[in-house]
């Protein structure tokens, strides 16, 4: 159980900090994923940036996700997609579309904060406050191994042990501090997960100052 996501953060810093890591750039998802992410950043000495990808949900089950997409359009669909009930292709196009709405929406805010940081040939750990199905993740990933990354990281403080398996297909490392076997919700290993809204997202992306280098 975590205080809230600074602490979480915290902890999972303390597993990353013995790795070495060239000129380390922290990617978070936001929004609940900024607060982490600034945290993570802070305590590895690492440049702080978002990754702006989003869910695809089930049409009856909005928390289900059956795929994500990215900020560049590229999209991920989860092998269980079509057989949910009422997801079909006319459903995915009108899903896909209120989501890349959703993604341009954001990244006219986010990007007016701090433009996009370069990602060729840096330790890039992409991180949030938890994982579940791992869907938004994995578009992520996919839209960050495109910039060519020295190594690409997964960290989060918590996530089921099957979706880190698949995710550590798709990165370099993994690090997570807890692997429940049976998730629920995230909100279920927090003490505090008050929803984070975008002007506090905003707010760490615009104040957040990468630590000087020890000398």
């Amino acid at each position: 159980m975590f205080k809230d996501r600074e602490d979480a953060a915290r902890q999972l810093a303390a597993k990353l900090k013995g790795r070495p890591l060239k000129d380390p750039l922290v990617l978070a998802i936001p929004r609940g994923g900024v607060v982490t992410g600034a945290v993570l950043a802070l305590e590895l000495g690492a440049e702080l940036d978002v990754v702006l990808a989003r869910k695809l949900r089930a049409r009856h089950d909005p928390e289900l996700a059956v795929g994500a997409i990215g900020e560049d359009g590229e999209e991920y669909l989860a092998d269980y997609a079509r057989s949910v009930i009422g997801v079909d292709d006319e459903y995915l196009e009108r899903e896909r579309a209120h989501q890349i709405a959703e993604i341009d929406r954001r990244k006219e805010r986010f990007r007016a904060v701090r433009p996009a940081a370069e990602i060729a040939g840096r330790s890039v750990i992409v991180t949030d406050d938890g994982v579940a199905t791992g869907a938004t993740m994995l578009a992520a990933l996919h839209v960050i191994r495109a910039k060519r990354p020295y190594e690409l990281i997964v960290a989060v403080p918590v996530a089921p042990p099957d979706t880190l398996d698949t995710l550590a297909h798709h990165c370099d490392h993994v690090e997570c501090v807890l692997k429940p076997t049976w998730l629920g919700g995230i909100s279920g290993f927090y003490g505090d997960f008050t929803q984070v809204e975008d002007d506090e997202a905003l707010r760490l992306l615009r104040d957040y100052r990468r630590p000087a280098p020890d000398r």
